[in-house]
């Protein structure tokens, strides 16, 4: 696959930190305290290693008005491509209205979205089992698209690049019967829109961690090989292993189609050009 596909699992990396919780939950100028502790932090590591790490920034999203402050600072000033948000802010799904100021911003900066989920239910049923991350995860995920879907986000906002984390949840593959209950329920949901949810595909990216080729292969025909790109979920006990070696293992796939996942695909989700890395 050439130089920089050897090198891409080594020397470029979106460093990412798990402070959704943490975010969300705390006061919002002590969170905006803590999202601008981590940006630097990360801003520096990124200066120090520039050819092995792309910064995704934090924000308090609970605070609109200081994630879309926030966001300018993490984009004008650290020169983060990108933020990370959470599956949902609270009580609050992505298609939230208090939310679109956030995407608008978005949209001017050129700044992508990753999405990870997030604040599973944890009790109850989902108790046992490591439920909340085998189930409540890839669950969350989903909601998180369909709301962005359903509830117009797309559409008010069509400029927005989104890639949404462990292969986009169960979306890919219910996407049947999501599209069918859009179309036989239009009453409950084409509430806020009323484009069938196929249309959307192409529009949005996921990254490739399903842990599974036979999951990789319908990903990729169904969200679409442009689309799809490599996640590793680093240093967690749900990454991959060995990164990227379930998409080298894929005989389906051509050596054009691998080098898109492995890091096209990730480089145009981010909008950098892959020369500032070989």
């Amino acid at each position: 696959m050439g130089k920089f596909s050897e090198l891409s699992k080594t020397t470029v990396g979106i460093q990412r930190f798990e402070s959704n919780r943490w975010t969300n939950q705390a006061k919002p100028h002590d969170t905006l305290d803590l999202c601008q502790l981590l940006n630097n932090d990360l801003a520096a590591t990124v200066m120090k290693y520039p050819k092995r790490f792309i910064g995704l920034g934090t924000l308090p999203m609970q605070a609109p008005d200081l994630a879309v402050k926030e966001m300018y600072r993490c984009v004008n000033e650290l020169g983060f491509p990108g933020v990370q948000i959470g599956s949902h802010v609270n009580d609050w799904d992505l298609n939230a209205p208090e939310l679109f100021p956030i995407y608008a911003a978005a949209e001017q900066l050129n700044c992508c979205l990753f999405v990870h989920p997030w604040d599973m239910q944890t009790d109850g049923r989902m108790s046992k089992y490591w439920f909340p991350w085998l189930i409540g995860m890839p669950s969350e995920t989903t909601i998180a698209i369909c709301s962005m879907i359903m509830g117009g986000v797309f559409e008010m906002f069509p400029r927005l690049r989104v890639c949404f984390a462990h292969g986009g949840g169960s979306f890919p593959y219910t996407l049947g019967r999501i599209s069918h209950g859009f179309n036989v329920r239009p009453d409950l949901c084409a509430v806020h829109n009323n484009i069938d949810p196929k249309k959307y595909l192409g529009s949005f990216y996921t990254d490739s961690l399903v842990h599974d080729a036979h999951a990789l292969k319908l990903l990729s025909d169904i969200v679409g090989k442009d689309k799809v790109m490599l996640g590793t979920d680093y240093p967690f006990p749900l990454g991959e292993h060995e990164p990227g070696k379930l998409i080298e293992s894929m005989e389906e796939f051509d050596e054009e189609v691998k080098d898109k996942l492995m890091f096209d695909n990730a480089l145009a989700f981010l909008d950098l050009d892959r020369k500032q890395f070989e």
